[in-house]
């Protein structure tokens, strides 16, 4: 398996499709680097051979934002927004949708499982 900016990328996929694996990389840019390097995107991954490979490292350290640094970035942009208290900030702390979305119903992935409250009696059981 090729090994790019410490991701092993498949071997049976073609190059386009290997390129994916690594964080910040998407089919656009997959294919944008391998027509600017002249690879053959069709190509399966296992054919790239280490000067190719330190080619395909070297443009995506240089060019784009991947990986580490993509993380590193992100990551810092989160704790800016919680430190000046933004809204979007405190919906990051309180563990809800941070981008408009409805809490009433749905946003069971950030909330988290139910938590049943008891329910109130009803008018038949006052009697």
């Amino acid at each position: 398996m090729p090994r790019l900016m410490g991701v092993d990328i498949p071997n049976d996929k073609q190059i386009q499709y290997s390129l994916t694996y690594l964080y910040g990389v998407g089919l656009f840019t997959a294919r944008e680097v391998c027509q600017r390097l002249g690879i053959d995107p069709t190509r399966p991954a296992r054919d790239l051979g280490e000067e190719e490979l330190s080619q395909l490292s070297t443009m995506l350290e240089r060019d784009f934002l991947v990986e580490g640094p993509l993380r590193r970035q992100l990551t810092q942009n989160i704790s800016r927004l919680r430190e000046v208290k933004s809204y979007r900030g405190m919906r990051h702390r309180l563990g809800l949708p941070v981008r408009g979305q409805r809490t009433k119903t749905n946003a069971r992935t950030r909330k988290g499982p139910r938590k049943t409250v008891a329910g109130k009696k009803g008018v038949k059981d006052l009697r």
